[in-house]
C-alpha cells in the first residue's frame, strides 16, 4: 500500500527532473558492510523511509545506486533479478534481500539497536504507541490517493501536547520515519499546510533533523513540485 503513493508520484514528476542514474555519497562510514546495498530513488517515501532510518542508526558509506521512475530502470533484468514486481527499495545484508520498506526499517532497527537512535522504544506502552503511528501511515497514504484527504485525523487539535516534538512523545521514533516522508510530500504537492496548525508544527520541526535533511530528496533541489496536484485539498 505505502509503494502506491510512490508509484503516484511517478505520474506527477517528469523522469527529466529526477536527474540521471547516481550512487548517493555519504559521510563517514560507521557499521556498513561491503555486503549492504541499497537500491532506491528520489522522491520515494518508502526510499526515504529507509534511509532516514540507516542516518538515524548512523550506518553510512553503504553501497548504493539511485534509479529512475522509468521502465527502462525499475524493470530492468538487474531490479527484476531482485524484486520481480520491479519497485524500490531494495535492500540488500549479504544473503537477505528486503523490497518492503517497513520490512527493512525494522530490519535495521533490530541489526544495530546499540547504535545511533533508538526508534522503537523499550517501554511496551510507547512502543504501542509508535507501532499504532507507524501503521495508521498505511490509512494516510490510501486515503491521499483516494481524494478523501482526511490527513489531519493523526492531528486532532484537541490532543494535541503542544510540549511534544514528534508523533510520540518527544523522541524521534519509527513513527515519524514512516510518516514524515509522507507530510514532506505533501507540502511539496500543494497541500495547504497552513489549514492543518499541529501538522504543520510538527513539519517545521522535524524538517530540520540532520538525518532529514541529509537524506531529502535530492531532485527536490531543483524546485518545488507540482502544487496543483493537492492544492485543492
Amino acid at each position: 500500500m505505502l509503494w502506491a503513493l510512490c508509484r503516484y508520484v511517478r505520474y506527477v514528476i517528469t523522469s527529466p527532473q529526477l536527474g540521471p542514474v547516481c550512487s548517493r555519497k555519504f559521510s563517514t562510514l560507521t557499521g556498513a558492510s561491503a555486503d549492504m546495498h541499497l537500491h532506491w530513488a528520489s522522491g520515494s517515501a518508502p526510499c526515504w523511509k529507509v534511509m532516514l532510518v540507516l542516518e538515524e542508526k548512523e550506518v553510512r558509506d553503504y553501497p548504493n545506486k539511485r534509479l529512475r521512475f522509468t521502465l527502462e530502470d525499475l524493470k530492468s533484468d538487474e531490479v527484476m533479478k531482485l524484486n520481480p514486481r520491479g519497485q524500490v527499495p531494495i535492500f540488500q545484508d549479504g544473503s537477505t534481500v528486503l523490497k518492503e520498506s517497513g520490512a527493512v526499517c525494522l530490519y535495521l532497527e533490530h541489526k544495530f539497536q546499540n547504535q545511533g537512535t533508538k526508534l522503537l522504544p523499550d517501554d511496551c506502552s510507547l512502543r504501542g504507541a509508535v507501532l499504532q503511528r507507524m501503521y495508521e501511515t498505511d490509512n494516510i497514504a490510501l486515503t491521499i490517493l483516494r481524494k478523501v484527504a482526511h490527513v489531519r485525523f493523526l492531528f486532532p487539535k484537541d490532543k494535541i501536547d503542544e510540549e511534544s516534538d514528534h508523533l510520540v512523545g518527544n523522541n524521534f521514533t519509527m513513527a515519524d520515519v514512516f510518516l514524515f516522508p509522507y507530510v514532506a510530500f505533501f507540502v511539496r504537492y500543494g497541500l495547504d499546510i497552513g489549514k492543518y496548525p499541529a501538522m504543520e508544527a510538527y513539519y517545521n520541526k522535524v524538517k530540520d533533523r540532520p538525518s532529514v535533511k541529509t537524506t531529502w530528496p535530492p531532485h527536490w533541489a531543483n524546485g518545488q513540485g507540482d502544487s496543483t496536484v493537492l492544492g485543492s485539498i
